[in-house]
């Protein structure tokens, strides 16, 4: 009896061991992941830093900008294409299913250049300091955000039907004000938008966690960190765009 308690015992300790053990493998591996989708995402931003710098100081900035005649900037042929062309990428990276990484690498690095060139703008537009400024204290609430999604145990899944239809009116009502031109639909516009992507940080952190424990093991980790880099590089810059619209000095 002593002995089949003792095997019992040790049975018992030996699946909690192992319990254990893979609860420790997960978290490496999770740590790991994330870890690769951060390095995607500030490489991402490094990249379209420099090219937004690039452009805006030198003699590129004619091939993408013109001054209209109210003295407004304005998109030359080439910078219209340059400022849709992130949409295009986009859309590939999404429904290229069968896309090998390094392919799917290269689209990113594309995606990421041809957003520096809408960085320019803000180069142009706003004074250098309150550009740097303003990352910083977009990249503070940017991880502080992200930390919160990251280590929460609240699912934030039913946030999600709530921030997609505010990106939704965010859209609309930006086109709406292209003709308006309102400058109280635009301050609501930022006000809004600040909001909805500060969700989105914390949103997306969560869902690319999440998508982590499903896809372990599967060999469809490279592929799902670049596609995570993405949805964050993405609210980061959107968040930065609008918090720019309320802090940033203009020339």
């Amino acid at each position: 009896m002593a002995d089949l308690d003792r095997r019992a015992a040790g049975a018992s300790y030996g699946t909690a061991t192992w319990g254990q053990t893979a609860a420790a493998d997960i978290d490496v591996g999770l740590r790991q992941y994330m870890l690769r989708v951060y390095n995607y995402m500030a490489s991402g931003l490094l990249l379209s830093g420099i090219v937004a710098v690039v452009v805006a100081n030198t003699g590129l900035a004619e091939l993408f900008f013109q001054v209209n005649a109210n003295g407004r900037l304005g998109y030359t042929g080439l910078g219209f294409i340059a400022m849709f062309a992130p949409l295009g990428i986009i859309l590939a990276m999404s429904f290229m299913r069968n896309i090998s990484i390094a392919g799917l690498q290269g689209l990113y690095w594309a995606l990421v250049s041809t957003m520096g060139v809408g960085f320019a703008v803000a180069l142009m537009t706003y004074t250098g300091t309150s550009v740097a400024r303003v990352f910083f204290i977009t990249a503070a609430s940017f991880g502080a955000l992200s930390l919160y999604g990251y280590t929460t145990k609240r699912s934030l899944s039913g946030m999600g039907s709530f921030l997609f239809m505010g990106l939704i009116g965010i859209v609309l009502a930006s086109v709406v004000n292209i003709f308006l031109a309102s400058s109280m639909m635009h301050f609501m516009i930022s006000a809004v938008g600040v909001i909805v992507f500060a969700g989105l940080i914390a949103y997306d952190t969560q869902n690319i966690k999440n998508q982590y424990l499903e896809i372990r093991g599967s060999g469809l980790e490279d592929r799902s960190a670049i596609m995570g880099a993405v949805s964050l590089y993405l609210n980061f810059v959107n968040l930065f765009q609008f918090l720019l619209s309320f802090l940033g000095n203009r020339e």
